[in-house]
C-alpha cells in the first residue's frame, strides 16, 4: 500500500530503503525539514511489512510503500524490479539505503549507479560486511567509526563520500561501541546526502569528484 504526499520540484527527490526501525531515516527526515536542505525525503520503502520505520516515516508525512521480498522467493531481481518500479512511479532521483538488509544484484546497482548511497558502520575499507564492531574490537584498533559511500556491485566497496571517527575506549564492548558510532551516523548521513543531492559530490569514473 502506498501513501501519497505532495511533490516538490525544488529539491532532489530521495527514496529511502529500510528493513527495520529506520533510525538513520529519521535523522535524514529531520534534516530535510530545513528550508535550505537540498533533498526531500519523498518516499520510504520497506522489504518487510509493518516495521516501525514505516510508521515513523508516516509521522513525518512521508509517503511509504512495502515490497515484501518473501513474495518473490529466491528471485532477487524480480523483487528489485518491483522496488525499482515503485521508485520510478514516485519520480525518485536518489536512493538511500538505511538499514536495508538485502544484498542488491548488479542489475539494480547499475540501474542506480551514481545515484545510490549507503552508510556502513566502519571506517571503510576496514571491516566490511557484518559484525563490524566485533571486528574492530578483535583487531584492537584505537579508532572506529562510520562511512557513507556510493553503492557499487561489490559489497561495501564503493567510493567513500564522508567518514566520522570515534575512539575505541578501554572496556568497550560491541554494544557501547555501536551506540557511540550510531550517534555519529545520525550526523554523518544527512551531511553526506546533502553533498550528493546538491551535486557537490558525484561518482565519476569510479571515484568521488567534488565541485
Amino acid at each position: 500500500m502506498l501513501d501519497e504526499q505532495p511533490r516538490s520540484a525544488a529539491r532532489t527527490r530521495v527514496g529511502v530503503l529500510i528493513s527495520g526501525r529506520g533510525s538513520n531515516m529519521v535523522s535524514l527526515a529531520e534534516a530535510a525539514r530545513a528550508a535550505d536542505y537540498p533533498a526531500e525525503i519523498a518516499l520510504v520503502v520497506s522489504n518487510i511489512p509493518d516495521v516501525v520505520g514505516l510508521e515513523r516515516a508516516r509521522g513525518f508525512g512521508i509517503a511509504t510503500a512495502t515490497v515484501d521480498h518473501r513474495a518473490f522467493g529466491k528471485d532477487r531481481e524480480a523483487f528489485e524490479r518491483a522496488v525499482d518500479a515503485v521508485l520510478r512511479e514516485n519520480r525518485i532521483e536518489l536512493v538511500v539505503l538505511a538499514g536495508f538488509m538485502r544484498i542488491l544484484t548488479p542489475w539494480f546497482v547499475q540501474r542506480w549507479e551514481g545515484r545510490m548511497i549507503n552508510i556502513h558502520p566502519s571506517l571503510l575499507p576496514l571491516f566490511k560486511g557484518t559484525h563490524t564492531h566485533r571486528q574492530a574490537l578483535e583487531a584492537g584498533v584505537t579508532e572506529h567509526g562510520c562511512s557513507v559511500h556510493f553503492v557499487v556491485p561489490e559489497l561495501d566497496a564503493g567510493p567513500v563520500i564522508l567518514q566520522a571517527k570515534v575512539p575505541v575506549l578501554p572496556g568497550d564492548d560491541e554494544e557501547t561501541l555501536a551506540q557511540r558510532v550510531l550517534v555519529e551516523e545520525h550526523k554523518l548521513y544527512p551531511a553526506a546526502l546533502a553533498e550528493v543531492a546538491s551535486g557537490r559530490a558525484k561518482l565519476v569514473g569510479g571515484v568521488v569528484e567534488r565541485g
